[in-house]
């Protein structure tokens, strides 16, 4: 029994190992700036990890001291939290299944509409409250500046692979016909209204194109983009504690039949049978 207790003692300090990458995943979430704007997956992936460590920790505890009620308590927990993970893993690819960029003439880089993303995703951007919120950080950083630093002819800016936040915030979509004098200012076409972002765009260095759909799409994009790699290390943690967790079942259910065991033993001696 008593190697039964350690190996589950084992098992369950694998699985606190297995919290790190979990809270890791938030941590990483939380330090991209899109996300750091968004703030709306990270910390509940932080708050799960946490759970995770300290159910893992009661577990371990329970092992170590041989404290049976506590090792059910786990068990439970544990079960209740790969529910729950397993939800998380499923919800995030559903709502980042949508979504991709448009080529277009003689240009490198994507371009994004807004209507290819999930309602989920859109919802987050489409109220005029959450955007200015989400308009102003995303303005404040150097992305967009960036651009003017790295390209000074249209030729070079129209072959570089910019990110789906620069496509989208830091110049005015393609078919609107915009002439190009540096990544963050163009002439005005003189039929501008191919598309509703065509009038939104503003050659003033905060305003660009933060108030365009394509800005949105863009933020959606990224996010839905780090997002996956975020589901990816989630759904490997996932089978990884699917597979503790029936090991530690297993191993419980063995010390249970152990204890049972030698009770049965120890009956018999006192009665003389042995």
């Amino acid at each position: 029994m008593a190697l039964t207790k350690t190996v589950i003692g084992a098992i369950n300090f694998i699985a606190m190992l297995l919290s790190v990458p979990i809270i890791g995943a938030g941590i990483w979430l939380a330090t991209q700036q899109d996300n750091a704007c968004v703030q709306i997956l990270q910390w509940p992936i932080i708050f799960f990890g946490v759970i995770v460590l300290i159910v893992a920790v009661a577990g371990f505890i329970g092992a170590f001291w041989r404290i049976s009620w506590l090792l059910i308590v786990y068990l439970i927990a544990m079960l209740v939290l790969i529910v729950l993970l397993a939800c998380l893993v499923g919800f995030i690819y559903m709502v980042t299944i949508r979504g991709s960029g448009h080529l277009e003439p003689n240009r490198a880089y994507l371009e994004y509409h807004l209507d290819d993303f999930s309602g989920f995703l859109r919802h987050r951007v489409e109220s005029s409250f959450k955007w200015d919120l989400i308009r102003s950080c995303l303005s404040s950083s150097s992305m967009c500046g960036q651009l003017n630093q790295s390209f000074r002819m249209a030729q070079d800016f129209f072959n570089a692979p910019i990110s789906p936040l620069q496509s989208g915030c830091c110049k005015p979509p393609t078919l609107c016909g915009y002439t190009f004098v540096n990544p963050t200012y163009w002439i005005m076409p003189i039929n501008n209204a191919a598309d509703m972002d065509c009038l939104k765009w503003n050659n003033d260095q905060t305003q660009l194109c933060y108030g365009c759909d394509s800005c949105k799409a863009g933020l959606l994009e990224s996010l839905k983009n780090q997002w996956r790699k975020a589901d990816i290390v989630l759904l490997l943690a996932l089978v990884a504690l699917i597979s503790v967790y029936l090991i530690a079942c297993c191993a419980f259910k063995n010390a249970k039949t152990e204890k049972l065991f030698d009770k049965y033993k120890q009956g018999r001696e006192r009665q003389g049978y042995v």
